[in-house]
């Protein structure tokens, strides 16, 4: 966890570079929109106006909940397991998205609830799912800074291996229920508003999940003004692993991309631990889930896409690969206000 005294600001020379270099194009001034400021974020994190994102990587944080014993979702937690050996041997959504767009997947058990065997799974399993949240802490403190130690060592190993972008994902059956009890806590807010249907509850289900984070908070009566403390009274491994892809992001200069609710909810544990984080972090979508909203406001982030995805795995984060690509290719190879002979356009106060 000191590496993350490590983070530094972001290089706001690129950042200009970047900016006055989409100003050229023989466009209105900021007719991309957030593709733009993305990119130019994307610039300043990596140093230099000529971005460069192809080689990209979807990491997949697989753990269980303990708190599925509460009858709050579909599934059981046999699903965790089957979903994230098929992740690992290249069949799910996940990866069909990946090969499209050009992106490797790595999963990785940091807490499935038994043992998984199947190839391309990486193994940094904590435990065998975490505690039942209802009835007393998920996880140990040693415990959860070892899940984000998890996240922020991937980082390093992408660094090593010339990734240039990452996309958080998880799969973890009753994640929507730990996310929402990280979001009311960190956010001060009811369960009532922080909770949605996840996989798809029925109103009596839903009723029943909201009274289950009521009483996870009541039970552990985690503080809001510590992160960590939160994330091991209420959150999963998964969670806390994504929470070291943001952390570890920044620390080592790769810019990561949120998926939905719950790595956004572990987005904003990272930025409450480290708030520099955010420089580091790039929005997807809206999630379905009422959390997602809330979590991206409160870091000012605004999400590119609204289209009510709700899968997981990092499929709404890796949609936004081929957005960034498009605003690339206008940004290295359109026609410039030079080349045509045109008067740039000039912003008006």
């Amino acid at each position: 966890m000191q590496r993350i005294n490590n983070i530094l600001p972001p290089d706001m020379s690129a950042y200009f570079a970047a900016k006055r270099r989409f100003d050229s194009v023989a466009k209105p001034l900021g007719s991309l929109g957030l593709l733009e400021d993305s990119i130019e974020k994307i610039a300043a994190v990596q140093h230099t106006a000529d971005v460069d994102i192809s080689d990209r990587c979807a990491v997949v944080m697989c753990a269980d909940n303990g708190v599925t014993a509460e009858g709050v979702t579909q599934s059981d937690s046999s699903v965790t397991a089957l979903c994230a050996a098929e992740i690992a041997q290249g069949r799910a959504s996940i990866n069909k998205l990946a090969e499209t767009f050009g992106a490797r997947v790595m999963a990785v058990d940091v807490g499935i609830s038994r043992d998984v065997r199947a190839d391309g799974l990486v193994n940094k399993k904590i435990a065998y799912g975490t505690k039942n949240i209802a009835v007393g802490e998920a996880m140990t403190n040693a415990q959860a800074q070892q899940a984000v130690c998890v996240g922020m060592d991937i980082m390093h190993g992408m660094l090593s291996q010339g990734v240039k972008i990452a996309v958080s994902g998880e799969m973890g059956i009753g994640n929507t229920v730990t996310a929402a009890a990280v979001t009311s806590v960190m956010l001060g807010l009811d369960p009532h508003i922080t909770t949605g249907r996840g996989a798809g509850l029925s109103s009596e289900g839903l009723k029943r999940k909201i009274a289950v984070v009521e009483r996870a908070i009541e039970v552990n009566s985690p503080f809001s003004g510590d992160p960590l403390e939160t994330l091991r009274k209420v959150g999963g491994f998964d969670i806390a692993a994504m929470t070291g892809l943001f952390l570890g992001g920044a620390v080592y200069g790769i810019p990561v991309i949120i998926d939905g609710v719950i790595s956004a909810a572990a987005a904003y544990l990272a930025y409450k631990i480290s708030p520099r984080v955010l420089d580091y972090i790039l929005p997807s979508h809206m999630s379905s889930e009422p959390s997602s909203r809330l979590l991206l406001e409160k870091m000012g982030l605004e999400p590119l896409i609204t289209a009510r995805l709700h899968l997981g795995e990092g499929t709404g984060g890796i949609m936004l690969l081929p957005l960034l690509d498009g605003a690339l290719a206008v940004y290295n190879g359109a026609h410039r206000f030079d080349d045509i002979g045109l008067e740039g356009y000039v912003e008006l106060k």
